[in-house]
C-alpha cells in the first residue's frame, strides 16, 4: 500500500506561528502542503522523530540583499543555516535590475559602496543575462536554491535606466521620467515583485563615496512611484531614512511617509534602529507609526532582534587602522606577513598617530569609535556589560582605547574580530530594543543576508531570537509562541506571503525541527567561496535538527542534504 504522505513529523512540541501556546502533534506532508496536524494515523515516505524538540513553520527574512547571490549560488547562506526558509531581496532601492548594459558599472558601484559586495564578486558571478525587471524575475525563475526567495523592484536601477547619467547625478526628474518610472513599476509588480524600494540615508554611498542616485528624490517623484503600485494594486513599500529633521514633535519626512501610502493604498515599512547618536528618536517615530496606523495608514517599522553588529577585523573588509594611509603598505600582504610588519613599533606608532582617510565620513565615524567597542568572541556575546567595552578596558590599562584595539587586532593569530553595537546597545542596555520588539507595529527583520560580506553578518538573528530573548535573556524573557509568531507569521503577512508561516492545514510545508535546549550560534569567520575568491563571513548553528522547504528536507543537523526545494515567489499570496 502506498504511504498517504511524503513526510511526517513525529511527536514534536509544534508552535505553529500564530502567537498560541505549544502543543504536541504531529504534522503531515503532501505534495508540498502541510496535509494534517494533530495525531496523523499514516505512514509517510519519509518521518522525522521530533519527540521533545521544538517543530516551527520556517522562518521568514524580510529583509535581505541576496539580488547577486541568487544568480550564481544556489545556497542562501547564512540565512538558510538559521533556520530561514523565505527571503525578500532587493531592500533599500539598490538591486541589479533594470539595467541595461552601459549601466552594469553604475549599479556595481552602488551594490560596492552601499552592500560592501567586493567588485570582483559582481563581476565574476553575475550574469547579467537581463535588461528589463521582468526579464530579471524570468533569470531568477530558472534558479533552483535551498530556500525561497522573492525581490522587489529597487529605486536605483529603475532611476538609472530611466534617466541614465542624469539619475547618478540626483538631477531631478522630469514628468516624462516620473511617468516611465511609474510605469516600469506597475509592470515589476505586475510580473512578480513584491513591492518597491528606496534609500533616503546619507550612509548609503558608492565605492567612489558619491551619495546613491536615490538619496535627494523629490517627493513628486516617489509619488509618482507610489501610484504606480497604486494602479497595479498591489505591492508594499520599503526604505531607509535618516529621519534626520525628527524631534520629538515629530517628522516632516514621516509625514511624507504618510502621504505615499495615501497615494499608493499600499504598506508601507522602514528601518528602525535606536541609534546613540540620535536619542530617542526610535520614541518619536514609534508614536508616529501608531497615530498613522490609528488614522488607517499601515505604516511599519523594521526592527533588529539584537544589536546591529558591525564587525572589524584584519581579515574583513574595515577595522580602525585600515584607512590610514601608511596602511597601504601592509594592506594586501597575507595576514601572517602582515601581522609582522604590524607589530614593528614603527609602523604602530605611525599608525596610531595618523588620522585616517575615508569617502564615507558616517562610516568613517563609525570605524574610529573605538572607545564603544567589544571584543566579540566565541560564542559570541551581543550584549555584553558595559566593564567589557574597549574605553574601560584601556582606562584600567592607562592607555588610549585606540591603542588596546590595535594590540587586540595584532595580538594571538590576528583574528581577533571587534564588535561596534552600530545601534540598539544604547548605554549598553537592552531595554530599547526590547521596547521596539514588543511594540504590536514593528516586524523584526533586518537580516541583510547576501550584503556586508566583510562587515555585518546578522543574517542569524533568527537563531538570537530564540536563544537571546526566549532563553537566555537575564530577567524578563519573550514567549515562546510570541517569538515564534515574530519570525514566522508576522513577516510573512507583512509582506503579502500569506500562504507560509503557520503550521496549518493548507499552509507551505516550510518548517524547522529544533532542539531548543541545544540551540546556540558560533562566532562569525571568513571564508573565500565567493565568485573570484572574494570574502564573505559565514556563521554557523547548532540545535537545528532539520529543516523542511516545500516538503523536503534541505538541512539535517546543520548539513545540507542537496535537495533545492527553494523557488522564485511571484507575487502575492
Amino acid at each position: 500500500m502506498a504511504t498517504p504522505f511524503d513526510l511526517v513529523v513525529r511527536g514534536g512540541t509544534v508552535i505553529d506561528g500564530t502567537g498560541s501556546e505549544p502543543r504536541e502533534a504531529d504534522i503531515a506532508v503532501k505534495d508540498g502542503r502541510i496535509a494534517a496536524v494533530g495525531k496523523v494515523a499514516g505512514a509517510g515516505r519519509e518521518e522525522i522523530g521530533a519527540t521533545g524538540l521544538a517543530v516551527t513553520p520556517g522562518f521568514v527574512d524580510i529583509h535581505t540583499h541576496y539580488d547577486g547571490q541568487a544568480t550564481w549560488d544556489d545556497r542562501f547562506t547564512p540565512s538558510s543555516g538559521h533556520g530561514v526558509t523565505t527571503v525578500l531581496m532587493g531592500n533599500c532601492g539598490v538591486g541589479f535590475a533594470p539595467c541595461r548594459p552601459e549601466d552594469r558599472d553604475t549599479l556595481i558601484k552602488v551594490m560596492e559602496g552601499v552592500e560592501d559586495i567586493p567588485e570582483i564578486v559582481m563581476r565574476e558571478g553575475v550574469p547579467w543575462n537581463w535588461q528589463s525587471f521582468p526579464d530579471y524575475l524570468d533569470a531568477l525563475a530558472a534558479r533552483r536554491c535551498d530556500i525561497d526567495f522573492a525581490t522587489q523592484v529597487p529605486h536605483a536601477p529603475l532611476r538609472v535606466f530611466v534617466m541614465g547619467q542624469r539619475g547618478v547625478e540626483r538631477e531631478p526628474a522630469t514628468a516624462q521620467d516620473m511617468a516611465a518610472m511609474s510605469a516600469l513599476v506597475e509592470e515589476g509588480l505586475n510580473a512578480g515583485a513584491l513591492g518597491f524600494s528606496t534609500s533616503r540615508s546619507l550612509f548609503h554611498r558608492t565605492s567612489e563615496g558619491a551619495l546613491t542616485p536615490t538619496i535627494t528624490a523629490a517627493e513628486e517623484e516617489l509619488t509618482a512611484i507610489a501610484r504606480g503600485l497604486g494602479r497595479a494594486g498591489k505591492g508594499v513599500i520599503q526604505l531607509l531614512d535618516d529621519f534626520a529633521d525628527t524631534t520629538t514633535e515629530g517628522s516632516t519626512e514621516f509625514a511624507m511617509l504618510r502621504r505615499l501610502v495615501e497615494a499608493s493604498g499600499r504598506p508601507l515599512s522602514f528601518t528602525l534602529l535606536d541609534i546613540s547618536i540620535y536619542p530617542n528618536r526610535w520614541q518619536t517615530l514609534l508614536r508616529e507609526i501608531d497615530r498613522a496606523n490609528r488614522d488607517g495608514l499601515a505604516i511599519r517599522g523594521q526592527v533588529a532582534a539584537r544589536p546591529v553588529a558591525l564587525l572589524y577585523g584584519l581579515e574583513l573588509s574595515f577595522h580602525p587602522f585600515s584607512t590610514c594611509p601608511s596602511y597601504r603598505a601592509v594592506e594586501g600582504l597575507p595576514l601572517e606577513a602582515k601581522l609582522a610588519r604590524l607589530r614593528e613599533p614603527a609602523l604602530k606608532a605611525r599608525l596610531l598617530a595618523e588620522e585616517p582617510v575615508y569617502r564615507n565620513p558616517q562610516m568613517l565615524a563609525f570605524m574610529r569609535s573605538v572607545g564603544n567597542m567589544f571584543v566579540l568572541g566565541d560564542p559570541p556575546n551581543y550584549t555584553p556589560p558595559a566593564a567589557e567595552r574597549l574605553d574601560a578596558r584601556a582606562a584600567k590599562l592607562g592607555i588610549p582605547p585606540l591603542e588596546l584595539a590595535y594590540d587586540l587586532l595584532v595580538g594571538g593569530d590576528g583574528r581577533t574580530i571587534l564588535f561596534h553595537p552600530g545601534a540598539n546597545y544604547t548605554d549598553c542596555s537592552d531595554a530599547n530594543m526590547a521596547a521596539m520588539l514588543r511594540d504590536p507595529n514593528t516586524v523584526i527583520a533586518l537580516g541583510d543576508g547576501g550584503a556586508h560580506y566583510g562587515l555585518i553578518c546578522d543574517a542569524s538573528y533568527t537563531t538570537h531570537a530564540l536563544t537571546y530573548w526566549m532563553r537566555d535573556r537575564p530577567g524578563e524573557r519573550l514567549p515562546l509562541g510570541w517569538t515564534v509568531q515574530q519570525l514566522t507569521d508576522t513577516p510573512a503577512r507583512a509582506v503579502g506571503l500569506g500562504d507560509r508561516g503557520r503550521l496549518a492545514v493548507g499552509y507551505k510545508a516550510d518548517l524547522n525541527v529544533i532542539d531548543l535546549d541545544r540551540l546556540k550560534v558560533s562566532a562569525p569567520h571568513p571564508v573565500h567561496n565567493l565568485p573570484g575568491g572574494g570574502r564573505r563571513l559565514e556563521q554557523k548553528a547548532e540545535g537545528y535538527r532539520a529543516t523542511v522547504v516545500g516538503g523536503e528536507i534541505t538541512y539535517r543537523d546543520g548539513t545540507f542534504t542537496g535537495a533545492l526545494p527553494g523557488r522564485l515567489v511571484r507575487g502575492a499570496r
